[in-house]
């Protein structure tokens, strides 16, 4: 897929710690894709944003964007899709 764009579909972790919630991306969590919020959806518009600054760096520095394993990322190539949480 070299050259082509494609999507990233990058699982993450919301998880309550306490007071508030936390959330993470595993397969970012190298690169600091960690953050929290007082609420599950704050932690996971949070998160949201962690992931997309982290992969806006890697493809700035030339770096590879990880693609694997797969129970954590999918890649596609680009095209139109809804996710729907059943």
């Amino acid at each position: 897929m070299e050259g082509r764009m494609k999507t990233c579909v990058f699982r993450v972790v919301v998880e309550p710690d306490e007071d508030r919630w936390v959330s993470y991306c595993p397969a970012l969590e190298q690169f600091g894709a960690a953050t929290w919020g007082y609420t599950e959806e704050e932690a996971l518009k949070n998160i949201r944003e962690v992931v997309e600054m982290v992969v806006a760096e890697l493809v700035e520095d030339d770096l590879p964007i990880p693609e694997g394993p797969v129970e954590e990322v999918a890649i596609y190539p680009t095209q139109h899709r809804v996710a729907v949480p059943v």
